[in-house]
């Protein structure tokens, strides 16, 4: 892997595409990618079975930012690379089914958020989740999934653009954390759907029985960002360049 001398990773260098939101549609989406955990901490602290609840919220989250995305892009051509990225990342999945939270899925949505914008990370997230548990098998955790990964690039969308995510540190961090994430959100949900009595002993029984699946889960992506960011990176930044998608 090539990197400047200072570790910064060639053509990290902020932006924003057509298609990503003005200040009051991100104001928006905060509010709705806020929901899902404000419910599940709500849930939590009252002992409730919320599951049904929580889920709606997730729900309707993710319904209502990509519907933000079919209002705002003009062009056919601005949704593409984010669906080819989702589609390499579920055929990644399933490739690796049998090897448990090695999986390319959240490496490539990250990569996707970064060089393609915030909206178009989340996307990502969520179409690999949809179409992948096509094979893995649908259910409740779907929405759950399709939001704390869609949630994952939509973050490293937003760092990119302030240049946050251009030195290979940095980028190896977030990660790495943000999969320690996407396995709390799971994990939350799991708890307050699942768990009885839901108490702070059970949530940190459950948390804790997780750990090294998702410790895992961050150690591969780790790696497959440093194999990845450079050579296909430079391959979606030559394509947004050539056919304006910037």
């Amino acid at each position: 892997m090539v990197m400047d001398g200072d570790g910064t990773v060639p053509g990290g260098a902020p932006g924003t595409s057509p298609g990503e939101p003005r200040a009051r549609d991100r104001a928006l989406e905060a509010v709705c990618l806020s929901a899902p955990p404000a419910v599940l901490v709500a849930a939590m602290l009252a002992g409730g079975a919320w599951a049904v609840p929580a889920l709606a919220v997730a729900a309707a989250s993710v319904g209502l930012v990509l519907a933000g995305w079919e209002r705002s892009v003009p062009a056919l051509r601005q949704l593409l690379p984010a669906v080819t990225l989702a589609a390499v990342a579920t055929a990644g999945r399933i490739l690796l089914a049998a090897v448990p939270d090695v999986k390319p899925v959240s490496a490539i949505v990250i990569l996707c958020g970064a060089c393609l914008g915030r909206r178009s990370g989340f996307l990502c997230g969520a179409l690999a989740a949809l179409a992948s548990n096509l094979f893995f098998g649908q259910g409740m955790w779907t929405p759950w999934q399709m939001y704390a990964w869609g949630l994952m690039g939509y973050v490293a969308g937003a760092l990119a653009d302030r240049g946050l995510l251009a030195r290979r540190g940095a980028l190896c961090a977030y990660g790495f954390l943000s999969c320690m994430a996407y396995g709390a959100i799971l994990d939350a949900y799991t708890a307050v759907g699942f768990v009885r009595p839901l108490t702070a002993a059970s949530l940190l029984g459950c948390w804790l029985a997780s750990v090294p699946f998702d410790v895992v889960h961050g150690l591969s992506t780790v790696a497959f960002l440093l194999a990845v960011w450079v050579p296909w990176g430079r391959t979606i930044r030559r394509t947004v360049t050539r056919y304006g998608l910037r």
